[in-house]
């Protein structure tokens, strides 16, 4: 669908006008309306065919609610045959709501289809007082985070049999090449020679080799030097601790982090953002075979901690335990380390399937990244480490077990198991985002679609947005 910014004085062709409404008294088919039982909150949506209009309910004016009553909206106008729709947009702040929430609303993964419906020439026009510059830039960078998103979410979607750590690699490359990002991919021999023996353990019984992806973004006079880490588990088994058939069924989704990374590099690039970025992916395979690394197994990760293997379900962290060695090795003065990762069940118990918990050391940087993933339309809560919990991941045979003694707060302890492989100097500059919840949900929600969500992006790039 293509969006146009448009001035009210330029005439348009009739076309559908999309209005949002936060009271009934303020619109002449009140009366109709009433009728077909429309309230004016979020998600109600009636189209009046005979007067070309699609009323749609919103609560609040801040960015979810502006974009969830769009994306209601363009989904409605996405089901007819009409070619336009338009929408006044008085109060101008919400021009990021409203073209990220039809952008986003208007993504369909239909690449399994056997007949695929063609693709429908529509046009979104929004009509403002005045267009001008600021406008123009805001209309073209929301444009491209939607891209990064919808990307992320295409990823996530495509199944394991298509997506394995090979062709991850080969995306990134793709990425690069599109945006002039650096690329360098290292395989099974690199991780071997430099001790990264935890995520090398976790792929070594799959046909797929694994794969660790460094891209990078390096322009003049950056203001911050930034680290991102992904999980990029392709599939995942649960290894010899396999996991119920019912729960194997969306683990495409393991990818998650590691898509989301990709995704914010790109629109890092794609936006020319004065930081510099490395984005790094474990891009791994948890599969079964005679060669599997075994619970009882004592693997040494690359900054030398030992960890004893309780359960081989518990493998992403291990992959992003040497990740996170490679970042702080290879890359001197980080100003910030963010990791990505569907990581725990345990989290989405905690706070539900559409909130990102995120944990590390520095109070004020966790509720820094909270207020810009509300901000960005994403939900997220901070959960916090402590001295208890920590006991709990000690083994006797080793320096660490893979998971706690207890069953209780796994996603913190699981967030405590990754700070064992944060240097000293970078403790407060760390912060793990637990994306389990919202990363892949199965029912459509807001402008999300049944499926991959894109997590982890929004927030992210808003928070690269407002760095000082």
């Amino acid at each position: 669908m293509k969006i146009n910014l448009v001035d009210k004085e330029k005439k348009l062709k009739s076309g559908l006008e999309i209005i949002i409404l936060d009271d009934l008294n303020n619109t002449k088919d009140k009366k109709v309306l009433k009728t077909l039982n429309f309230e004016a909150k979020d998600e109600c949506c009636e189209l009046l065919l005979q007067s070309s209009k699609i009323y749609v309910g919103c609560e609040a004016n801040d960015y979810d609610s502006i974009a969830i009553a769009v994306a209601t909206a363009i989904k409605k106008f996405t089901s007819t045959t009409l070619k336009s729709a338009k929408i006044h947009l008085k109060d101008t702040k919400n021009l990021k709501a409203v073209v990220e929430g039809a952008l986003l609303a208007d993504y369909k993964f239909t690449n399994y289809k056997s007949e695929q419906k063609k693709i429908k020439k529509q046009e979104f026009n929004i009509v403002v007082d005045e267009v001008n510059k600021k406008l123009e830039d805001t209309l073209n960078e929301s444009i491209i985070i939607s891209e990064a998103v919808n990307k992320v979410r295409d990823m996530v979607n495509t199944t394991p049999g298509d997506f394995y750590p090979e062709i991850m690699a080969e995306t990134a490359k793709d990425i690069a090449m599109e945006t002039e990002l650096e690329c360098k991919i290292l395989d099974e021999k690199y991780l071997e020679e430099n001790s990264m023996n935890a995520m090398f353990s976790v792929g070594i019984a799959s046909v797929h080799e694994s794969k660790l992806i460094h891209l990078a973004h390096k322009p003049k006079n950056a203001k911050k030097k930034i680290v991102l880490v992904g999980k990029g588990l392709t599939y995942d088994s649960g290894g010899l601790s396999l996991k119920p058939a019912d729960f194997m069924t969306t683990m495409k989704s393991d990818k998650s982090g590691g898509c989301a990374v990709l995704g914010i590099a790109y629109a890092v690039a794609k936006l020319n953002l004065p930081i510099e970025l490395h984005a790094i992916v474990g891009a791994v395979e948890n599969m079964i075979g005679g060669n599997a690394y075994k619970p009882d197994d004592v693997l040494t990760a690359k900054n030398g901690k030992t960890i004893e293997v309780k359960n081989t379900d518990a493998e992403g962290r291990l992959v992003l335990a040497d990740c996170l060695c490679y970042a702080q090795d290879e890359i001197e003065d980080i100003d910030y380390i963010f990791d990505y990762a569907t990581l725990t069940g345990a989290c989405v118990v905690g706070v539900g399937e559409y909130t990102t918990g995120i944990m590390g050391n520095n109070q004020k940087l966790k509720q820094e990244a909270v207020k810009h993933a509300l901000a960005s339309g994403e939900y997220a809560t901070s959960l916090d480490f402590n001295r208890f919990l920590r006991k709990t991941i000690k083994s006797d045979v080793a320096d660490i077990n893979n998971i706690a003694s207890t069953r209780y707060g796994g996603a913190i302890t699981a967030g405590i198991f990754l700070d064992n492989f944060i240097k000293e100097e970078n403790k407060d500059k760390w912060i793990h985002f637990d994306i389990a919840g919202p990363a892949y949900v199965e029912k459509a929600w807001g402008y999300n679609p049944f499926g991959a969500s894109g997590a982890g992006v929004r927030m992210t790039l808003e928070f690269f947005k407002n760095l000082k």
